[in-house]
């Protein structure tokens, strides 16, 4: 996989949101600022999550893993939301149910390749419950960079 930036400026914990709307304007506006991606990005990651849901229920925490295509993308990265209250995304897969949502994993890939094989590391760590509560409650953003990472297999995030 091709280098792919997560640094702690990438990660935003107690987010606070009502919508799934709002935390995506939350994720994108930090990734845009931080120069990761196009201002085209924000919209099209909340066009496409209307279209098709990133929501996914896990058997602790709930997970979204919201993305859009690669021309609204400067450089590959990663963002991670740990949000204050959970919510409602709707389930991939099925637009009539949600799931109450604490982790979102906003990626923003170059190479559509690359979001397939990232989609496929992420899976691992959504399976794997005591990663996934560990990163819900972590108290830094240290160790969401570090446990992530590490589970990725990201050199150094930087």
């Amino acid at each position: 996989m091709s280098k792919i930036n997560f640094t702690e400026a990438l990660i935003l914990t107690d987010v606070e949101a009502n919508t799934n709307m709002e935390v995506l304007d939350c994720l994108a506006d930090n990734l845009c600022k931080q120069g990761m991606v196009k201002e085209s990005y924000k919209q099209a990651i909340k066009e496409r999550e209307k279209n098709f849901a990133t929501g996914l229920p896990t058997s602790s925490v709930g997970v979204a893993i919201p993305h859009t295509d690669i021309e609204h993308v400067n450089q590959a990265s990663i963002s991670v939301g740990v949000l204050k209250n959970t919510v409602d995304f709707c389930i991939m897969g099925e637009e009539d149910s949600n799931v109450p949502v604490k982790l979102v994993f906003m990626l923003a890939m170059k190479e559509a390749h690359a979001q397939l094989e990232l989609l496929q590391k992420l899976m691992q760590i959504f399976q794997d419950e005591e990663a996934l509560t560990t990163l819900a409650n972590a108290a830094s953003k240290a160790k969401i960079k570090e446990i992530v990472s590490a589970k990725l297999g990201l050199e150094g995030g930087e």
